[in-house]
């Protein structure tokens, strides 16, 4: 048996004996008397109580490791999709809301209509358990959502998830992502000096890329980064002050990361934020809304934020109390 097949029926070992003593219905915890360790190892980031929800409902639903990943995925993201459209409609406490919500978003990632969107869509009503959420993929599914084409194009990207990083949680994530990071300090000629593409090569994932680069960062396949394909880039800023909104009293107190897509630079979205040289002071860059670079006559960006990362903390906080948009 393989060291990680090892630590996998471990781990799962451990998560089992949690629902035993948070009093999971028996027959659920059963199911994994003799079999499901991969199962119940995705879902081993959640809560005591959200692991409960989670393996009822993998069980109801019948699904495999990559679904119990899913859920898992969704499941810890959703709160960090606050301000997001229909993210009131859809209820936490239900792991099918949270996995719905998450084909609800990627459905409007695409154009309406459109075979991929139709098919997020449908994946969605699958899952979801609320009937109010129902309501709303059914209404987008129905092409009602009340904003023409055009529009809907433009909001799905325009709010910036704030997260913060989990000691831990590269390590325990089973996809990965590596990034060239570049200093605020740099000026912009080291974002556009940064490789553009980097990838896994053979059977050890051995990452190559296109040249070389002092500094990478390894971040969790998240899925606002997953998705960035070529063009990625971080930028290193010490402290919070250059994002365009009130972040409260963190904004001083803590570095952050702000990763953008350098392969879409138009400034398309007013609400849409965007990675932007800035003429003199100490930092070469600032995060600004697309409605302000147009005021300024700037139509060409640096590339578009995709994701704010902020450290690894010791104290648990509530990560959506920090995240205080104008």
């Amino acid at each position: 048996m393989s060291s990680v097949e090892q630590n996998r029926l471990v781990v799962a070992a451990k998560v089992r004996d949690s629902l035993i003593h948070s009093k999971t219905d028996p027959e659920i915890v059963a199911e994994f008397d003799t079999g499901g360790s991969e199962l119940l190892y995705e879902i081993r980031l959640l809560s005591v109580q959200q692991r409960a929800a989670a393996a009822r409902f993998i069980l109801e639903k019948k699904l495999d490791a990559k679904g119990a990943e899913d859920l898992a995925r969704a499941t810890k993201d959703f709160p960090r999709r606050r301000g997001d459209k229909g993210w009131e409609s859809f209820d936490y406490t239900h792991p099918g809301d949270c996995l719905a919500f998450m084909y609800y978003r990627q459905a409007r990632e695409h154009k309406n209509p459109s075979e991929p969107r139709t098919s997020a869509l449908e994946e969605a009503l699958k899952v979801v358990e609320s009937e109010k959420a129902r309501n709303v993929i059914l209404k987008e599914l129905g092409g009602e959502s009340g904003e023409s084409e055009e529009e809907g194009d433009v909001v799905a990207g325009v709010k910036v998830p704030v997260v913060r990083l989990q000691f831990g949680e590269v390590a325990e994530s089973s996809r990965v992502v590596i990034l060239p990071v570049c200093k605020a300090e740099e000026k912009d000629k080291e974002v556009m000096e940064a490789p553009w593409e980097c990838e896994s090569e053979g059977e050890f994932g051995v990452v190559v890329a296109e040249k070389g680069w002092k500094r990478w960062v390894v971040l969790p396949g998240w899925e606002p980064v997953v998705g960035l394909g070529k063009g990625g880039v971080v930028v290193s800023f010490s402290d919070a002050r250059v994002l365009p909104w009130k972040v409260n009293r963190w904004y001083k107190e803590e570095p952050i990361l702000v990763v953008a897509d350098r392969s879409k630079k138009d400034v398309e979205a007013d609400d849409g934020f965007y990675l932007a040289a800035m003429d003199g002071g100490d930092m070469g860059f600032k995060v600004e809304r697309g409605s302000a670079l147009k005021e300024a006559g700037v139509t060409e960006s640096l590339g578009t934020v995709v994701l704010i990362v902020r450290p690894p903390k010791d104290e648990t906080e509530n990560e959506l109390a920090d995240e205080d948009w104008e």
